[in-house]
């Protein structure tokens, strides 16, 4: 039986664990035999000192082995995609992605999660839709693929788990952005149901977690890829934009809007671009013998032919959800923020849009609050995009007149607006690793 205290230490002094070592603290933390506290602290270690690549294929694996698995590819008959996001600010990625290749004829079966710190989960976000269930047993999942092609849920109890708990956890001890706890979270669910070929998006910028730079996106793409090919996955990583939020829209009901808008071809370009590359690359990694060029050609019609609608609302219905955009929250105060002068949006920063959707109530604080689907922000001026003395940059989306007053100075401070346009200019995906 181990003594959790000395991994804890040794993991602090920087020493390396065995597999055996950190399979039973994981399977332990799973059972309740191993606290909150304890586990909580082997994470600020790792936080400090790293796992490397054996010790981060260890944690996958504990926690893959934590709960039941399933083979969705070997149940269907078919090749399985799926799809990951790192999170990020605006980030309502999967929710368009989805219904866009299943449209398409591949099957989308995906486990996705709440949210972490100032970036939302998938999970709050559809939850903003009345009457939509998360949780699905492992039979009505595997169900729900075969009968429509999508279906996205919660973690169940019997689906790793341990991540479920540890990812809760994370969120609440500032050790979300940890490149090996984040690789092991996201492949033990790709791992554990089934995915033969996955798209990874991982943010890098001011919105992204730790503010990860290009080179630190670069190895945590890297260590997912090296985890996928363990496992016998095959696994494309998309390095993308998070120094500005993604499309207009953050907080819940309001991004699942936008979502909706851009599989009906009406989205903002920067999103629509994400989705399309994404939903691309899945089309080409699935068993319908497309290359690159004919799932863009294919993810495009589906936005505009009306069938990726049609997936969604069937989708949604399937799932206990009112797909009409009208039964959405809204949140009874709007207040504009205009531009204090004429020029040119150079910057957009992420991060103070985050936290200030988080303080409006459309995130967390800690892994038991309540959150508020209906307040957000939606940023109408981008950067590079040349604005009028006046003109709305964004309009803020609260519950009573003092949040949304206390956000706007949060939003028009996250705003940079000067003569010269930005010194760089890029599209949203900045990389590709495969």
């Amino acid at each position: 039986m181990i003594r959790v205290p000395d991994l804890i230490e040794r993991k602090r002094n920087g020493e390396e664990l065995a597999d055996e070592e950190i399979a039973e603290l994981v399977l332990g933390f799973t059972r309740g035999e191993v606290p909150d506290y304890q586990l909580s602290a082997w994470c600020m270690a790792v936080y400090f000192r790293g796992l490397n690549g054996r010790e981060t294929h260890a944690l996958t694996d504990a926690m893959v082995r934590s709960g039941d698995s399933i083979d969705l590819g070997a149940v269907l008959g078919r090749r399985v995609v799926d799809k990951h996001s790192t999170g990020g600010v605006g980030d309502k990625t999967s929710l368009a992605v989805g219904p866009i290749v299943a449209a398409c004829g591949v099957p989308v079966g995906k486990m996705s999660g709440r949210g972490l710190a100032h970036s939302g989960g998938t999970l709050d976000k559809l939850e903003s839709i009345p009457g939509f269930r998360v949780e699905l047993s492992i039979d009505e999942f595997i169900s729900q693929v075969r009968d429509v092609g999508l279906a996205i849920v919660g973690q169940t109890g019997d689906l790793v788990p341990a991540d479920k708990k540890l990812y809760a956890l994370r969120d609440v001890t500032a050790t979300v952005d940890i490149n090996s706890l984040i690789a092991s979270s996201i492949m033990s669910k790709k791992i554990a149901t089934g995915a033969n070929a996955i798209v990874l998006d991982v943010k890098v910028g001011d919105g992204a977690h730790g503010k990860r730079t290009l080179d630190d996106g670069r190895i945590l793409g890297e260590q997912m890829i090296d985890l996928g090919r363990r496992a016998g996955r095959e696994v494309v990583c998309l390095l993308t934009d998070m120094d500005q939020p993604l499309g207009a829209a953050v907080g819940n009901a309001l991004e699942v809007r936008e979502a909706v808008e851009t599989i009906s071809a009406e989205g903002p370009p920067d999103f629509a671009e994400l989705v399309l590359d994404a939903s691309a690359r899945l089309l080409s990694l699935s068993d319908l013998g497309v290359d690159l060029d004919e799932g863009r050609r294919m993810a495009e019609n589906a936005t505009t032919d009306g069938s990726a609608r049609e997936m969604y609302e069937r989708w949604i219905r399937a799932q206990g959800g009112d797909p009409s955009l009208d039964v959405l929250p809204r949140a009874p105060v709007i207040r504009e923020v205009t531009a204090p002068r004429a020029g040119i949006v150079t910057r957009l920063a992420a991060l103070p849009i985050g936290i200030a959707a988080l303080e409006l109530g459309g995130g967390r604080r800690t892994k038991d609050d309540e959150i508020d689907h209906a307040v957000g922000i939606v940023c109408s001026a981008k950067r590079g995009q040349t604005v009028e003395e006046g003109q709305v940059l964004a309009d803020i989306h609260a519950r009573d007149d003092d949040s949304a007053a206390r956000a706007a100075e949060q939003v028009l401070a996250a705003y940079s607006i000067t003569d010269e346009p930005p010194r760089t200019q890029h599209g949203i995906v900045l990389e590709v690793i495969a």
